[in-house]
């Protein structure tokens, strides 16, 4: 993932909560969740990106950004990502899902 996107982090733990990538852009800082699956699938991996794993995801971003907030600029915009990884017999497809899902929405 690069779309002009600094990496911040990878694999970013606190305890039972995670962020697969924490990215800095123009527009703000990205909370990114990366799913992959290999053909054949049931479902996209965009999709396996429940409410439960969103609230999850929402909760490592406010224990990330209450650890970060001095070296972060003030009311920083925060948004949160999805990238779909399909690996296939021949190729690999892969998927940029920007804002994909509102906190609290």
């Amino acid at each position: 993932m690069d779309c002009g996107h600094a990496i911040l982090d990878r694999n970013w733990r606190a305890g039972h909560l995670e962020i697969d990538i924490v990215s800095m852009d123009r527009d703000g800082i990205h909370f990114v969740e990366v799913k992959s699956r290999t053909v054949p699938f049931e479902a996209r991996p965009q999709e396996s990106v429940t409410r439960l794993k969103q609230r999850r995801l929402c909760a490592a971003a406010e224990r990330y950004l209450a650890g970060k907030d001095r070296r972060l600029p003030e009311n920083v915009e925060c948004h949160f990502d999805i990238v779909a990884v399909i690996f296939g017999r021949d190729r690999t497809e892969i998927s940029f899902f920007p804002d994909a899902f509102v906190p609290g929405i």
